[in-house]
């Protein structure tokens, strides 16, 4: 039987509090994405600070000021693996221990990691950038662990009308972190910039080491103003109710938050929910049951989630070659670190403002009407033909340039036209399946499943960022030149992702089941093959 209280929650108008836990969980996406998009422009300063050898001679087609492959690897990497632990230890003390007990925990790791990427024993290379790795991977274990429990939270909180636009619109903040970071980084590089006056053609000067710190550690701000409203939530009702079986506790702290009369539904209902004739579901986790009801739904979360992170994190990347067809001088003594870093931000803040925030709240006010698996078809759908569009002709859009691969006046509008393209895949990946593979397994699986199981696909995703972010490093690697040979790796890695999105678009189609319009208990099914 369903409890009458989680039937007044899903019919429940939305108000104040929903709004106020919007912002309060999606402060651990807006530090999540300010944390991993500000590493564009710090890897331009830390190539100028740690890679400058003034004893070479200066030669636009020198490697100094080039950071090793390796150890972009390592930076890039660790906050992944971290991420993949966090979702999967997280993911399941949401469950065991109850969700609440545990979300100020993730806050405050990625408060605190973010405050140690800015600090190291001394400044030698090495260990600066082993000690940046460290808390990086100690940052995406706290990062890991905000997804479920952010995803989980608002679901349980909300009514089935909006659930889909409310988990969307703490997923929209990464939006606001990325635009966040390019912001701070602006404006930290330009006051630097002004404060010394640096010229490019003698050694960096000592204090741009404070530079990138100080963007790291300003992320931390905005997450640990949230961090004492974040203690104050009350468990959700669903947990309470189905998980603690407490539907009086349920009814009390549901009353605290939101104006809702739950009172005399409360005095109706038995303290349990479970009874000899409904009895408690017993399977556990993974066992041959849980399998047979949820597995299908289990595998179509964690197969669209890491397809979608294979083709977002290699879309992030590949910013770096747009980066350097219009930020980089054709010689890179003619700028300094702080303008480098400077005109890096701005064009990152630009695509930000006109694909990706877009892209988000396209979804925000799409995603209950038209609903959750036509967004994600659609997104992966129109990813591909840009993955295409760009990949298959991609000697067009590249063959006007020189050898270091700057444009021709003549020819900017293709590059232009090539940047536009490029935008929208930030615009359909936001406005379908990297929205959409959040929201999907915060709906489908049991109050006592949930935040398990959208850690293991949030995971399943992050080892496809991984794939994605290590594999096309490597595959784009090997110089600054636009050689026939790069031409042709950067081309078929394109039109690689444009496969991966139309698997993608095949799994939605045949395994993923729409969740729009329905309770979460509706939608788990507990059941129905029983």
């Amino acid at each position: 039987m369903a409890l009458r209280v989680l039937s007044a929650l899903d019919t429940a108008r939305t108000q104040w509090y929903h709004f106020k836990a919007i912002i309060i969980a999606g402060m651990g996406l807006f530090t999540d994405a300010y944390d991993l998009f500000c590493i564009p422009p710090i890897m331009r300063l830390l190539g100028r600070i740690y890679y400058d050898d003034h004893s070479k001679t200066f030669d636009k087609n020198d490697n100094n000021f080039v950071i090793p492959v390796t150890v972009v690897s390592a930076i890039l990497g660790f906050p992944l693996l971290g991420t993949v632990l966090g979702q999967l230890l997280f993911g399941r003390l949401g469950d065991l221990v109850g969700r609440r007990h545990v979300y100020g925990v993730t806050l405050m790791m990625m408060v605190l990691s973010s405050i140690g990427c800015g600090f190291s024993l001394s400044t030698s290379t090495t260990c600066v950038l082993v000690s940046l790795c460290f808390f990086r991977f100690l940052l995406g274990v706290g990062i890991g662990g905000d997804y479920p429990l952010s995803a989980t939270i608002i679901s349980e909180f909300a009514n089935k009308r909006t659930r889909g636009s409310l988990i969307a619109a703490v997923f929209s903040m990464q939006g606001f972190g990325i635009l966040a970071s390019s912001l701070v980084t602006i404006v930290v590089c330009a006051i630097f910039d002004f404060a010394t006056n640096t010229d490019p053609k003698k050694p960096t000067p000592g204090e741009a080491d404070v530079a990138w710190r100080l963007i790291l550690m300003l992320g931390a701000i905005p997450a640990a103003m949230t961090y004492y409203w974040r203690m104050m939530m009350p468990e959700t009702a669903r947990y309470t109710a189905l998980v603690e079986l407490n539907v009086v506790q349920a009814t009390k702290d549901m009353e605290k938050v939101l104006d809702v009369s739950l009172s005399p539904i409360a005095e109706e209902e038995p303290d349990l929910l479970l009874t000899a004739q409904n009895p408690a579901p017993s399977y556990p986790l993974f066992s041959r049951e849980f399998l047979r009801r949820h597995g299908r739904d289990l595998f179509s979360c964690a197969a669209n989630w890491f397809l979608v992170d294979i083709v977002f994190y290699s879309s992030n990347l590949f910013q770096s070659l747009i980066y350097r067809r219009y930020v980089d001088k054709p010689n890179k003594y003619d700028i300094n670190l702080y303008k480098d870093a400077f005109h890096v931000a701005r064009l990152q803040a630009i695509v930000t403002i006109c694909s990706t925030i877009p892209g988000y709240w396209f979804t925000v006010y799409f995603i209950d009407r038209i609903g959750r698996r036509k967004i994600q078809m659609m997104g992966f759908f129109m990813m591909a033909i840009v993955y295409f569009s760009t990949g298959i002709p991609y000697k067009h859009w590249a063959k006007h340039t020189d050898a270091a691969g700057f444009s021709s006046k003549k020819d900017k509008h293709r590059d232009e036209g090539f940047v536009v393209l490029y935008g929208l895949t930030f615009f359909f990946a936001n406005f379908g399946p990297n929205t959409t593979t959040f929201i999907v397994p915060a709906e489908l699986f049991p109050a006592r499943f949930r935040s398990t199981c959208h850690g293991i696909s949030g995971a399943v995703g992050k080892v496809g960022a991984l794939i994605g972010t290590i594999g096309f490093l490597w595959a784009s690697h090997g110089g600054h030149n636009e050689s026939e040979k790069k031409m042709t790796e950067i081309k078929w890695s394109l039109i690689g992702l444009g496969v991966v999105c139309i698997l993608g678009m095949v799994v939605t189609y045949f395994f993923t089941p729409e969740t729009s319009g329905r309770s979460l208990e509706e939608n788990e099914n507990e059941n129905e093959h029983a």
